[in-house]
C-alpha cells in the first residue's frame, strides 16, 4: 500500500490550496479515506473523512465550511480542497486508510499559512 500526498505549500491567509493523495496497492473504491494534520508541537488530529463511494463526508468543526473532501475512484485519488485558510491551519497534512490488513499513512505534505 502506498499513499502519496501532494499540493502543499505556502499560502497567504484567506488563500486556497488543493491537496491530493494518490493511492495504490489496495482496492481504493472499497475503503473510506481520511485526512489528518499535525501542527508543530501538537498531536495529530483528524480533519475530514469520505466514504468508499464518496456519498458521505464528515469534517472536524475547525474546518467545516472551509474544507471539502472528495475522491475520484477512477484515478485512485482523494482530494482536500482548502479555502479561507488561516494561520492555524499550518500543519503537515496526511492521507490515511484503514484496510482489513492494517492502517496506512502517507508521508505528509506541508501546508504553511502565513503572510
Amino acid at each position: 500500500v502506498q499513499l502519496v500526498e501532494s499540493g502543499g505549500g505556502l499560502v497567504q491567509p484567506g488563500g486556497s490550496l488543493r491537496l491530493s493523495c494518490a493511492a495504490s496497492g489496495f482496492t481504493f473504491s472499497r475503503y473510506g479515506m481520511d485526512w489528518f494534520r499535525q501542527a508543530p508541537g501538537k498531536e495529530r488530529e483528524w480533519v475530514a473523512g469520505i466514504s468508499d463511494a464518496g456519498g458521505s463526508t464528515h469534517y472536524a468543526d475547525s474546518v467545516k465550511g472551509r474544507f471539502t473532501i472528495s475522491r475520484d475512484n477512477a484515478k485512485n485519488t482523494v482530494y482536500l480542497q482548502m479555502n479561507s485558510l488561516k494561520p492555524e491551519d499550518t500543519a503537515v497534512y496526511y492521507c490515511y486508510v484503514a484496510t482489513y490488513r492494517s492502517d496506512y499513512w502517507g508521508q505528509g505534505t506541508q501546508v504553511t499559512v502565513s503572510s
